[in-house]
């Protein structure tokens, strides 16, 4: 007889998985370890590396896709809070974790248009344009910027005999 299990996925899986990424070089709208991700790619990266397939695919978008987004949409976050689970409490208050994907926003009236995996309370990895996936500081100018926490989701329905 076999039972249907739940296993969690810990923070520091996802901040080990994001380290495999250190020294990808950026290729907007790629996600391919060591031949290209942008920041984007570089979650979905970090996603398939722990659940094997992506939830969903990304449409197509361009390099200024927030500044023309319609007024009031959040194509990133909406996109986070279908497959991520939130991090509770008010931002103000949130303290990165290990694993934790972090949304910046720019500019107050744009949506949230970068992303990155927090290694540790004062650490992220992500992919910027004209630079190698890095690890840096969670200076006070990101925090400043940051729109959303989430976390990996927990792995459902795998069977164990």
């Amino acid at each position: 007889m076999s039972a249907t299990v739940t296993v969690t996925v810990t923070g520091a899986a996802a901040a080990a998985e994001a380290r495999l990424w250190l020294g990808t070089p950026y290729r907007h709208q790629a996600a391919l370890r060591g031949v290209g991700c942008d920041c984007l790619g570089l979650v979905r990266g970090v996603w398939q590396g722990l659940y094997g397939s992506e939830p969903e695919a990304p449409p197509p978008y361009s390099g200024t896709w927030a500044e023309s987004a319609p007024s009031g949409s959040e194509p990133l976050m909406e996109a986070a809070a279908r497959h991520l689970v939130p991090v509770p409490g008010p931002l103000a208050d949130y303290r990165a974790a290990p694993g934790d994907v972090l949304l910046f926003r720019f500019r107050a009236h744009l949506p949230a248009r970068h992303c990155a995996v927090a290694t540790g309370p004062d650490r992220m990895i992500h992919a910027h344009d004209r630079a190698r996936v890095a690890e840096v500081a969670l200076t006070p100018w990101w925090r400043r910027h940051c729109a959303g926490a989430f976390r990996f989701p927990p792995i459902r329905g795998l069977t164990q005999p």
